[in-house]
Protein backbone atom coordinates (compact mmCIF):
# COMPACT_ATOMS: atom_id res chain seq x y z
CA UNK A 1 0.00 0.00 0.00
CA UNK A 2 2.83 2.21 0.75
CA UNK A 3 4.38 1.55 -2.71
CA UNK A 4 1.66 2.55 -4.63
CA UNK A 5 0.02 5.08 -2.38
CA UNK A 6 2.44 7.34 -1.37
CA UNK A 7 5.73 6.28 -2.83
CA UNK A 8 4.24 5.98 -5.91
CA UNK A 9 2.60 8.87 -5.90
CA UNK A 10 5.73 11.01 -4.70
CA UNK A 11 7.66 9.66 -7.92
CA UNK A 12 5.10 10.94 -9.84
CA UNK A 13 4.91 14.37 -8.46
CA UNK A 14 8.86 14.71 -8.61
CA UNK A 15 8.55 13.84 -12.49
CA UNK A 16 6.25 16.86 -12.98
CA UNK A 17 7.54 19.24 -10.97
CA UNK A 18 10.40 20.50 -12.83
CA UNK A 19 8.07 21.15 -15.56
CA UNK A 20 5.78 22.84 -13.73
CA UNK A 21 8.42 24.80 -11.89
CA UNK A 22 9.57 25.95 -15.22
CA UNK A 23 6.70 26.79 -16.75
CA UNK A 24 5.41 28.64 -12.89
CA UNK A 25 1.82 26.64 -13.20
CA UNK A 26 0.26 23.72 -12.95
CA UNK A 27 -2.03 22.23 -10.41
CA UNK A 28 -1.65 18.07 -9.00
CA UNK A 29 -4.25 16.39 -7.80
CA UNK A 30 -3.38 13.78 -4.89
CA UNK A 31 -6.57 11.25 -4.31
CA UNK A 32 -5.89 10.58 -0.48
CA UNK A 33 -9.59 9.44 0.88
CA UNK A 34 -11.77 10.75 4.18
CA UNK A 35 -9.62 7.48 5.37
CA UNK A 36 -7.02 10.47 5.15
CA UNK A 37 -8.64 12.97 7.78
CA UNK A 38 -10.01 9.75 9.97
CA UNK A 39 -9.41 6.67 10.94
CA UNK A 40 -11.34 3.62 10.92
CA UNK A 41 -11.38 -0.14 11.82
CA UNK A 42 -9.55 -2.16 10.32
CA UNK A 43 -8.08 -0.44 7.68
CA UNK A 44 -5.38 1.04 10.13
CA UNK A 45 -2.36 1.08 6.85
CA UNK A 46 -4.84 2.33 4.08
CA UNK A 47 -5.68 5.05 6.46
CA UNK A 48 -1.78 5.44 7.44
CA UNK A 49 -1.22 5.97 3.61
CA UNK A 50 -3.60 8.59 2.72
CA UNK A 51 -3.03 10.13 6.18
CA UNK A 52 0.07 10.54 4.42
CA UNK A 53 -0.67 11.18 1.20
CA UNK A 54 -2.42 14.15 3.27
CA UNK A 55 0.24 16.00 4.84
CA UNK A 56 3.05 15.18 2.12
CA UNK A 57 0.28 17.08 -0.04
CA UNK A 58 -0.80 20.25 2.55
CA UNK A 59 2.70 20.29 3.04
CA UNK A 60 3.55 20.47 -1.14
CA UNK A 61 1.14 23.37 -1.87
CA UNK A 62 2.82 25.74 0.75
CA UNK A 63 6.28 24.96 -1.04
CA UNK A 64 5.04 25.54 -4.42
CA UNK A 65 1.80 28.30 -3.92
CA UNK A 66 4.58 30.62 -4.68
CA UNK A 67 5.60 29.32 -8.13
CA UNK A 68 2.44 29.56 -9.33
CA UNK A 69 1.23 25.51 -8.53
CA UNK A 70 -1.85 24.30 -7.21
CA UNK A 71 -1.99 21.49 -5.03
CA UNK A 72 -5.88 20.00 -4.32
CA UNK A 73 -5.96 17.08 -1.61
CA UNK A 74 -8.59 15.14 -3.37
CA UNK A 75 -10.84 13.01 -0.43
CA UNK A 76 -13.66 10.74 -1.20
CA UNK A 77 -15.95 8.98 0.63
CA UNK A 78 -17.64 5.28 -1.07
CA UNK A 79 -17.38 5.63 -4.47
CA UNK A 80 -18.76 2.68 -6.90
CA UNK A 81 -15.47 1.43 -7.83
CA UNK A 82 -13.84 -2.32 -6.99
CA UNK A 83 -11.99 -0.65 -3.55
CA UNK A 84 -14.09 -2.84 -1.50
CA UNK A 85 -14.64 -5.70 -4.19
CA UNK A 86 -12.03 -7.80 -6.35
CA UNK A 87 -9.28 -5.35 -5.23
CA UNK A 88 -9.67 -5.68 -1.71
CA UNK A 89 -7.27 -7.82 0.81
CA UNK A 90 -8.33 -9.08 3.88
CA UNK A 91 -6.21 -10.74 6.54
CA UNK A 92 -6.56 -14.21 6.64
CA UNK A 93 -6.18 -14.35 10.70
CA UNK A 94 -8.80 -13.03 12.86
CA UNK A 95 -9.23 -12.13 16.78
CA UNK A 96 -12.18 -12.60 18.47
CA UNK A 97 -11.61 -9.32 20.20
CA UNK A 98 -11.73 -7.35 17.26
CA UNK A 99 -15.31 -8.64 15.96
CA UNK A 100 -17.27 -5.86 16.98
CA UNK A 101 -14.98 -3.29 15.50
CA UNK A 102 -12.42 -4.31 12.85
CA UNK A 103 -13.92 -7.03 11.47
CA UNK A 104 -17.75 -5.68 11.95
CA UNK A 105 -16.28 -2.23 9.31
CA UNK A 106 -14.76 -4.14 7.14
CA UNK A 107 -18.04 -6.69 6.61
CA UNK A 108 -20.17 -3.39 6.14
CA UNK A 109 -17.79 -2.51 3.51
CA UNK A 110 -18.35 -5.46 1.47
CA UNK A 111 -21.89 -5.54 2.11
CA UNK A 112 -21.86 -2.47 0.31
CA UNK A 113 -19.13 -3.33 -2.05
CA UNK A 114 -20.82 -1.90 -5.99
CA UNK A 115 -23.68 -0.40 -4.87
CA UNK A 116 -21.63 2.73 -2.93
CA UNK A 117 -23.26 5.65 -3.26
CA UNK A 118 -20.54 8.13 -5.04
CA UNK A 119 -20.94 8.27 -8.51
CA UNK A 120 -17.29 8.33 -10.29
CA UNK A 121 -18.77 10.55 -13.35
CA UNK A 122 -19.91 12.91 -11.03
CA UNK A 123 -16.23 13.07 -9.17
CA UNK A 124 -14.51 12.84 -12.28
CA UNK A 125 -16.38 16.48 -12.85
CA UNK A 126 -16.09 17.67 -10.01
CA UNK A 127 -11.78 17.47 -10.08
CA UNK A 128 -12.19 18.71 -13.32
CA UNK A 129 -13.96 22.12 -12.04
CA UNK A 130 -11.39 22.23 -9.36
CA UNK A 131 -8.54 22.19 -11.57
CA UNK A 132 -10.48 25.42 -13.95
CA UNK A 133 -10.91 27.58 -10.99
CA UNK A 134 -8.86 30.34 -9.99
CA UNK A 135 -9.26 29.52 -6.32
CA UNK A 136 -9.32 25.62 -5.51
CA UNK A 137 -9.50 24.62 -2.27
CA UNK A 138 -7.03 22.51 -0.64
CA UNK A 139 -8.81 19.06 0.17
CA UNK A 140 -11.98 18.67 -2.17
CA UNK A 141 -14.40 16.46 0.18
CA UNK A 142 -16.31 13.86 -2.23
CA UNK A 143 -19.43 12.55 -1.21
CA UNK A 144 -21.84 12.86 1.68
CA UNK A 145 -19.90 10.48 4.03
CA UNK A 146 -16.44 12.08 3.40
CA UNK A 147 -18.35 16.07 4.14
CA UNK A 148 -20.13 14.16 7.30
CA UNK A 149 -16.59 12.60 8.54
CA UNK A 150 -14.79 15.72 8.15
CA UNK A 151 -17.06 17.38 10.35
CA UNK A 152 -17.15 14.11 12.61
CA UNK A 153 -13.13 14.54 12.65
CA UNK A 154 -13.25 18.81 13.60
CA UNK A 155 -15.93 17.82 16.44
CA UNK A 156 -13.56 15.41 17.75
CA UNK A 157 -11.00 17.93 17.36
CA UNK A 158 -11.98 20.71 19.32
CA UNK A 159 -13.60 18.38 21.82
CA UNK A 160 -10.15 17.11 22.91
CA UNK A 161 -8.53 20.59 22.31
CA UNK A 162 -11.17 22.25 24.04
CA UNK A 163 -10.77 19.59 27.27
CA UNK A 164 -7.35 19.19 27.25
CA UNK A 165 -6.00 23.03 26.61
CA UNK A 166 -5.67 23.96 30.44
CA UNK A 167 -4.38 27.50 31.35
CA UNK A 168 -5.23 26.96 34.67
CA UNK A 169 -2.17 24.22 35.44
CA UNK A 170 0.24 25.67 32.47
CA UNK A 171 -0.96 22.20 30.04
CA UNK A 172 -1.33 24.51 27.12
CA UNK A 173 1.40 24.64 24.85
CA UNK A 174 0.95 27.89 22.52
CA UNK A 175 2.12 27.53 18.79
CA UNK A 176 3.48 30.27 17.12
CA UNK A 177 0.91 32.33 14.54
CA UNK A 178 1.70 31.44 11.62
Amino acid sequence: MFEINVFGLAKVTQAVLPLMRKQRSGHILNVASIGGLRGFPGLGFYNATKFAVDGLSEALSKEVAPLGIKVTIISPSGFRTDWAGRSAKDTTSKIDDYAGTAAKNMGDIRGYSGHQPGDPVRAAKAMIAVTEAEHPPLRLLLGAAALKGAYAKLDELKTDFDTWADTSTGADFPLEEQ
